[in-house]
């Protein structure tokens, strides 16, 4: 999901260049000194090891995007990309496009001697890797590998990894494009835009190191949260508008289980930007959406009660006896107008 960067960073707030990764390694470090594990390793810093051995694991978007941006946006000879996908096409064409080095048979051929693995499938998906990298493939991760996503809610899968034990950086990228695949994928997809991190249990400080170089190289900005703040927030300005707008789609055209409405068709031969706009959100990929909502279900929850309240406001003016008050029908758009441009130009 796009344009989360409102929700997140709303008001006079730091700069661009504040939110870098200085940000992260000024405030990571004492959050790392918190966990059970956060021993210097000794290892040299990320920019003195290159290349660096990147896995990524699920080819669409963003992974895509992920792995062009590290060979299109950097010199040659710092990362080291590998990719696995259940869908071999895309890992294919990603390879003959020089996207990747290697093209990875298995996925456990993907993570072995890796120092990145980078979780990249639809966010159901991410949970249960997590499980078979911590379960049946742990022996294929090395011990000094940092592992870490691009699910869009932060708090179950980083749940998740603690209660296995890895060493884990949750992450999301905000950004996106209208169209999902290897193909949407481009380099800059990720340039000056907030990708969030979060910091597992049994993160190190060497893994903070490595999600900062690996989110720098990407040219994003990173922006650390707390798992919980970062949910409510997405649900507020992401995931809670894509379950509206599946939902307007249902109303209008018809939901899953009845026929579709008599009138649907008439309506949809007058449909124009106000309604493309509406529901561009469920045009998406249903499994990413489904991943989504199932992952954050209880947030989106609460922002759909709001919505929910806000709505049965406007029914009571428009159902108002007499007839709807004119000025207070303007006082309302006007005030949701200046809240949105508002908050564009601070």
């Amino acid at each position: 999901m796009v344009q989360v960067v409102h929700g997140v960073l709303a008001g006079p707030g730091p700069s661009a260049h504040d939110l870098r990764v200085s940000a992260y390694r000024r405030s990571g470090k004492a959050h790392i000194g918190d966990s059970d594990s956060h021993e210097d390793t000794g290892r040299p810093r990320p920019g003195h090891n290159w290349p660096v051995r990147v896995s990524i694991v699920g080819l669409g978007l963003i992974g895509g995007s992920i792995a062009r941006a590290l060979h299109e946006r950097n010199g040659p000879g710092r990362w080291h990309v590998t990719a696995w996908s259940r869908s071999a096409a895309p890992v294919r064409k990603a390879l003959a496009d020089g996207a990747i080095d290697v093209a990875a048979g298995t996925l456990e051929e993907a993570v072995r001697d890796a120092e990145i693995v980078i979780l990249a499938a639809p966010p159901l998906t991410c949970l249960d890797l997590v499980d078979q990298l911590s379960g049946p493939m742990r022996g294929a991760v090395s011990e000094d590998c940092t592992v870490t996503d691009v699910a869009s809610a932060k708090a179950r899968i980083v749940a998740r990894a603690d209660a296995a034990g890895l060493p884990f950086i949750g992450g999301h990228p905000m950004a996106g494009r209208e169209v999902s695949g290897y193909g949407a994928a481009i380099p800059d997809l990720f340039v000056d835009r907030p990708w969030v991190t979060v910091i597992g249990r049994y993160a190190r400080l060497c893994d903070g190191e490595r999600i900062g170089e690996l989110v720098e190289a990407c040219g994003a900005i990173q922006v650390p949260m707390d798992a919980v703040a970062h949910d409510n927030a997405v649900a507020a300005i992401s995931h809670m508008p894509l379950i509206v707008s599946a939902a307007v789609a249902e109303a209008i055209a018809g939901g899953p289980s009845e026929y579709e409405h008599e009138d649907w068709r008439a309506a949809e031969a007058l449909a124009a930007t106000g309604w493309a706009g509406i529901t561009r959100l469920a045009r998406g990929d249903p499994t990413m959406g489904a991943g989504i909502a199932a992952t954050n279900s209880a947030a989106i929850a609460v922002r759909l009660r709001d919505v929910r309240a806000a709505i049965d406001e406007w029914i009571a003016e428009l159902e108002r006896e007499g007839g709807p008050d004119s000025e207070a029908l303007l006082a309302r758009f006007t005030s949701a107008r200046r809240r949105l441009v508002d908050s564009q130009r601070e």
